[in-house]
């Protein structure tokens, strides 16, 4: 098989949650442990960091990568779902895995895979492995795919466990409750390894330092000790100064990642970092400063309140929870424009009706439909937007909702694309 055989047998032969939900998702490690045991365990071989949470984890993993890379160390990075292109799952130095690399990864293990029957999922993360193992990387980050407790990452014993945050997503699976969520998100946290969590919440706390005890596990909250101030946005980057107990600690700094969320995971990086180098990492401040205002370009990252044109104004943001898109909301409230529209797909198995309740009134809808099997169906979601006051047109794909949205718009309007990852990936 060539490379794009490869992808597609992947893609085709392996339960993928991207595309069918729940059903892709195993309940237990037995198959990325039989395939890591058979790779002779190459996550063992370097360090690593854990990170997760329900929003944030991603960008708090890239912003990471970035310092580590502009640090001196080979840094690997493992990060899903990918919006274009499958490689950008697995990094070295910001680097995609050479396409050589997943097509005789696949051909050297497919007796194994057509045996244990993995899921799309745990057959990456053990590719991902595998290569930080060859490209002999010093650390990798490794980012939670969904959960904690009984996601396939789970098997690495890091240098630091992170958890960016909980709110309510994948209910079907991870449970109803801040308190549940929290349980399986905790699933990372290990014997005698200090974890850093981003953000406190009443309901979520008590989960937590219970966890840590347990495990002995030395607990910090970002939010106690590291406050931001100090914030503008000039031009394309968010300035910042990070106070550490009232004390300036990094002042001036630039990151390109602009959505005002950032300001959240940028505390969990900074705390992160402080750990990081009581374990010994060498970490100078003046690396802090040139990641984070390189992220995109250091680590290839991409959808995060990200422009896509201007005169119109057009923006995309991955946000799809009721978390993200209470945010969302908040940056295009902050963004100068006069009129407002909305290119809205979703998927199915997401809490549609609490998502649809923070959307303006006042923009014009565009409603669509990712191409995947989850999808909403566009007129699904016009219908229950009717029911919110939400007013719009149906269209059959992605681009033809965006093309719509490009015509009705004037020079100064605010053009906003998501609702979904998937949304996202399509018109990048």
């Amino acid at each position: 098989m060539n490379y794009s055989q490869t992808v597609a047998y992947l893609y085709s032969r392996l339960p993928m949650f991207t595309r069918v939900g729940a059903s892709a998702f195993k309940k237990d490690l037995d198959n990325t442990v039989a395939l890591c045991n058979a790779l002779d365990n190459p996550q063992t071989k370097y360090k690593t960091i854990h990170i997760g949470g329900t929003n944030g984890k991603g960008s708090t993993s890239h912003m990471l990568a970035a310092i580590l890379q502009k640090a001196g160390y080979k840094t690997g990075l493992y990060t899903s779902p990918h919006l274009k292109d499958f490689r950008e799952r697995i990094r070295v130095n910001g680097k995609m895995v050479t396409k050589s690399f997943v097509t005789n990864f696949v051909k050297q293990q497919k007796q194994l895979i057509n045996q244990i029957e993995p899921s799309f999922f745990e057959v990456t993360v053990g590719m991902a492995f595998s290569y930080f193992e060859q490209e002999q990387v010093e650390v990798a980050v490794i980012e939670v795919g969904l959960g904690g407790r009984l996601d396939s990452t789970n098997i690495i014993n890091p240098d630091l466990s992170v958890i960016t945050n909980i709110s309510l997503d994948h209910t079907n699976m991870l449970g109803n409750t801040f308190g549940e969520i929290a349980f399986e998100k905790a699933g990372i946290i290990k014997p005698n390894i200090p974890v850093v969590i981003g953000e406190r919440h009443p309901e979520t706390d008590s989960v937590f330092i219970k966890k840590a005890k347990e495990q002995n596990a030395a607990l910090l909250f970002a939010e106690d000790n590291l406050k931001v101030s100090n914030v503008s946005k000039p031009s394309t980057t968010l300035k910042l100064d990070i106070v550490q107990q009232n004390t300036p600690l990094l002042e001036t700094l630039h990151l390109d990642l602009t959505g005002t969320y950032q300001l959240k995971n940028i505390v969990t990086v900074i705390e992160a970092v402080q750990e990081l180098r009581k374990k010994g990492y060498h970490i100078a401040d003046e690396a802090i400063y040139q990641a984070l205002k390189n992220v995109k370009k250091l680590t290839g990252l991409q959808g995060r309140w990200q422009t896509l044109a201007k005169k119109p104004l057009v923006i995309c943001d991955t946000g799809h929870n009721k978390a993200g898109i209470t945010e969302v909301v908040q940056n295009i409230n902050q963004t100068a424009h006069e009129k407002l529209h909305l290119v809205i797909g979703m998927v199915k198995d997401k809490d549609i009706s609490a998502v649809l309740a923070l959307l303006p009134k006042d923009a014009t809808y565009y409603f669509c439909q990712p191409q995947l099997e989850r999808a909403l169906p566009a007129k699904e979601l016009a219908e229950q937007a009717t029911s919110h006051q939400l007013k719009g047109k149906t269209f059959n794909s992605v681009a033809e909702a965006l093309a719509a949205a490009k015509t009705n718009a004037s020079s100064n309007d605010l053009i906003f694309v998501g609702g979904s990852t998937f949304v996202v990936a399509e018109i990048l």
